[in-house]
């Protein structure tokens, strides 16, 4: 856990890191061109199919491999809250809408509000495919060493956008521990997060404000130092990246053959 970590509910990346780099899984020593293969299938998967059956078995299928690993289910679970908050934020609207057997009605004054049993369906589609996505990019990224995606990101995207991916990947580190010691020492003169935010909400945009400023400071600071040791613009890699192996290419032959499948008779899965 790293020692500045601003929530239990914001993925640690110092702990992301320490996997990719330290822990050793059966996943590890995976081809990072297999693993962003099945990434980009599973992306496609979940756009192309609203059956929740299939849903369901990909994440059970994606939750075990990230157990097999070795990785904490547990924080993952704490993870799933702000994404989960935001999507059924977004969703919270579009589900009154629409046709079905009603559920339940809100006798809202202005206009009463009706959950069909669709409604109630696509939130939980859209929450399971939010779900498989956010599980399987952290499983990507606590599965695969920083080199090893520093040099694919560079061989996939032309610059400079390679190179303001990365430095973005890097300048979360400074936000997120920027935001942990100014926490902490709200924290430490009596300030409580959750009590305090009902209040004093003028405090808490002053804090937020008083975060990103310090931050581009310190990314400036941190700008400075790698031109005073040879930075030219452009971050490169010269790692050799392992590529994937017969099962490896067997893999994603059969998830693209399947998902093409899938993609043809969507209509037809729901």
């Amino acid at each position: 856990m790293s020692r500045v970590m601003v929530s239990e509910h914001i993925p640690d990346l110092d702990l992301i890191t320490y996997y990719a780099e330290k822990r050793q899984s059966p996943f590890s020593a995976v081809s990072p061109w297999t693993k962003i293969a099945i990434l980009f299938i599973l992306v496609v998967l979940i756009t192309v199919t609203r059956n929740l059956a299939l849903l369901f078995i990909t994440y059970a299928m994606v939750l075990g491999c990230y157990w097999y690993a070795g990785l904490p289910v547990k924080k993952l679970f704490h993870w799933y809250t702000i994404p989960m908050i935001f999507v059924i934020s977004l969703v919270g609207i579009m589900i009154w809408s629409e046709p079905g057997i009603p559920l339940f009605t809100l006798p809202l004054q202005i206009l009463p509000l009706t959950l069909t049993d669709q409604g109630f369906i696509l939130i939980v589609t859209l929450v399971i495919k939010a779900l498989i996505s956010i599980t399987y990019s952290i499983f990507f990224l606590m599965t695969t060493r920083y080199e090893y995606l520093s040099g694919v990101i560079s061989r996939i995207f032309p610059s400079p956008l390679d190179q303001i991916f990365l430095m973005a990947y890097r300048f979360l580190f400074l936000t997120l521990a920027m935001t942990g010691q100014i926490l902490k020492a709200f924290r430490s003169r009596g300030g409580g997060v959750i009590a305090s935010m009902k209040n004093q909400w003028r405090l808490f945009a002053e804090i937020f404000g008083l975060v990103f400023i310090r931050s581009f400071e310190q990314a400036e600071r941190v700008n400075k130092a790698m031109l005073a040791r040879g930075f030219k613009g452009t971050y490169s890699t010269n790692v050799t990246i392992p590529a994937p192996g017969f099962l490896g290419y067997g893999v994603i032959i059969t998830m693209a053959i399947f998902v093409f499948v899938i993609a043809i008779h969507s209509n037809n899965l729901w």
